[in-house]
């Protein structure tokens, strides 16, 4: 086998995926709302991640990339034909567990309920603290876009929730 300057070691992957796995899981989870599902997006992206041999200039870009590539991948799961018919037999299982302060399980919850653009933005920006500039950036919105969802998404989780908001 060839070496090549591009090819990660074995640690640098261990390291990567260390760092990234979970934020990957929680917004594959945000998504796909099933931990199988999500299971699944952790491994392709990664996979995604050791066929590109990306070049990441920091930790905020391989961050960046990895999420994007995430909702990307999500999306089109979401898109196949197999999803879209597909009907739940079980409710909606558990959440799953969070490394460092626990969201409010109710919280969480509505926030799932949610339509898509307003579960991603406040997800990334109350969850993973990325500013309103940087959610234009992933999302490829307009700012303004992004902070008008922000604003939908509360009054809808301040409503859902009976008063309580998350500001």
């Amino acid at each position: 086998m060839e070496s090549n300057s591009l090819l990660r070691s074995d640690k640098e992957l261990a390291e990567l995926y260390q760092r990234h796995a979970d934020l990957i899981y929680r917004l594959s989870y945000i998504y796909l709302k099933n931990p199988v599902d999500a299971e699944d997006a952790v491994q392709s992206v990664f996979l995604k991640l050791i066929k590109s041999q990306m070049v990441f200039n920091d930790h905020e870009h391989e961050k960046a990339w990895l999420t994007v590539t995430a909702r990307n991948y999500c999306k089109d799961v979401l898109k196949n034909w197999w999803k879209i018919r597909r009907v739940a037999l079980d409710a909606l299982p558990e959440v799953p567990s969070w490394t460092g302060d626990e969201p409010s399980g109710k919280v969480f919850a509505r926030l799932l309920s949610l339509p898509t653009k307003y579960k991603t933005v406040l997800y990334l920006y109350y969850f993973e603290e990325y500013s309103v500039k940087e959610i234009s950036g992933l999302l490829g919105h307009k700012e303004s876009t992004i902070q008008t969802q922000l604003s939908r998404g509360r009054k809808r989780l301040k409503v859902d929730l009976g008063g309580n908001c998350l500001e």
